[in-house]
C-alpha cells in the first residue's frame, strides 16, 4: 500500500477539524478532494477511520486515533527532512511543539525559551501548557514530541530524563509569625487553614506529605490556578506548599508572602523531560532535549531545591 503525505495531511486535518468542510477549508482544497482520499485511504489499509455524522461531521475509530497518531509523527519527520534539505546546511532548522506543566512554564520556559532561540535560531518552537494529564495525553496522541514537566503517573510507554529534585517549601503570609522562623515543619501548621492546588495528581503529591507525617490538614479553599494559591496566601487566608517558587515575595495583587523550608523529611518533586518511548526523536527535538539538561545542570534556570529561595525582605 502506497501512502501519500497529502493523504496523511488530510486524515489529520479532518481529525482535528472534526468535519470534512472545516479540513477543506484549512487546507485550501475541495471537500470531495479529501472525501475521496480519506475513502481511498480507508480502503487501501482495510480500517476504517472515521465514524460519518450526516449534517454533524465525523468522529474517529478507536484504530483511527492509532493511525492519525502515527500520521501525526510521519508528517514532523517529512516536515524537517524538507526544511533540512532546503538548508543544505550544518544547521539544525525544524519546528517542534513543546508540552510544559502549567506552573513549570511560568518559572523556567521565559528563560529556556529565550536562550534557546539564541543558540538555533533555526528551531521554532511552539508551547503547549496544560496540567499532567493534558501533558501526557499530548504527548501520546503525537500533538508534542517532548515536554518539560514533572514524573507523576508516568505510563510505561513515556520515558523520563531527570533534571531536578525540588523540595518543597512552606509559603506564608509575610507577617505570620511562622513566617519569621528558619524552617518549620507540618505539625507547626496542623492547625492552620492550608490552601490547595487542586491540580490532577499534583494534589495528590501534596496530600501524600502530610500522609508521610500522619498528619490530616485543614483544607481551606482549593483552586486550580498557581498564582491564585499565592493570592489569598497574601491576604492572610492560609498557608500553602509549593516547590517551584518564584524570585520574587510579591503577588500578582501586591500581597507578600515568605517561603520558608519544611525541615520533614519530605518527598521532592522531580522535574524530568518526557518523551514517548517509540518514537525515535527528530535532530530539532534531540537539540532541545540537550538544551533543557544543560539549562538545568548548569544552573541556567531558578530551580528552588537546589538554590535557596529569596525570603521576603522587611
Amino acid at each position: 500500500m502506497n501512502i501519500s503525505l497529502r493523504a496523511l495531511r488530510y486524515v489529520v486535518a479532518t481529525a482535528e477539524s472534526g468535519n470534512l468542510t472545516e479540513a477543506a477549508r484549512r487546507l485550501n482544497v475541495s471537500q470531495p478532494s479529501i472525501s475521496a482520499a480519506i475513502a481511498q485511504f480507508e480502503a487501501g489499509c482495510g480500517v476504517q477511520i472515521f465514524v460519518r455524522h450526516h449534517a454533524k461531521g465525523v468522529t474517529t475509530t478507536i484504530a483511527g486515533t492509532r493511525i492519525i497518531n502515527e500520521a501525526r509523527l510521519l508528517l514532523n519527520h517529512a516536515r524537517d527532512f524538507g526544511q533540512n534539505a532546503r538548508a543544505m546546511a550544518d544547521e539544525v532548522r525544524g519546528e517542534i511543539a513543546v508540552g510544559c506543566f502549567w506552573t513549570i512554564a511560568t518559572h523556567f520556559m521565559p528563560s529556556l525559551l529565550s536562550g534557546f532561540a539564541e543558540s538555533h535560531p533555526g528551531i521554532t518552537v511552539s508551547l503547549d501548557e496544560g496540567d499532567q494529564q493534558l501533558i501526557l495525553d499530548a504527548l501520546i496522541s503525537g500533538r508534542t514530541e517532548i515536554a518539560l514537566s514533572y514524573e507523576f503517573a508516568r505510563p510505561e510507554e513515556i520515558v523520563a530524563e531527570p533534571l531536578a529534585e525540588l523540595a518543597p517549601y512552606a509559603v506564608l503570609h509575610a507577617e505570620h509569625p511562622l513566617a519569621r522562623r528558619d524552617s518549620v515543619s507540618l505539625a507547626d501548621l496542623r492547625d492552620e487553614p492550608f490552601i490547595l492546588l487542586d491540580l490532577p495528581h499534583s494534589r495528590d503529591y501534596f496530600m501524600s506529605l502530610f500522609r508521610s507525617v500522619g498528619i490530616e490538614p485543614h483544607i481551606a479553599f482549593r483552586s486550580r490556578a498557581y498564582e491564585l494559591t499565592r493570592g489569598l496566601v497574601g491576604h492572610g487566608r492560609g498557608y500553602t506548599i509549593q516547590n517551584v517558587l518564584p524570585r520574587t515575595q510579591t503577588t500578582h495583587d501586591g500581597g507578600r508572602v515568605a517561603s520558608v523550608p519544611i525541615t520533614d523529611k519530605l518527598e521532592p518533586v522531580r522535574v524530568v523531560s518526557l518523551q514517548l518511548r517509540r518514537q525515535a526523536p527528530r535532530p530539532a527535538v534531540e537539540v532541545f532535549a540537550r538544551h533543557l539538561k544543560s539549562s538545568f545542570s548548569a544552573g541556567g534556570v531558578f530551580a528552588p531545591g537546589t538554590l535557596s529561595p529569596r525570603r521576603t525582605v522587611r
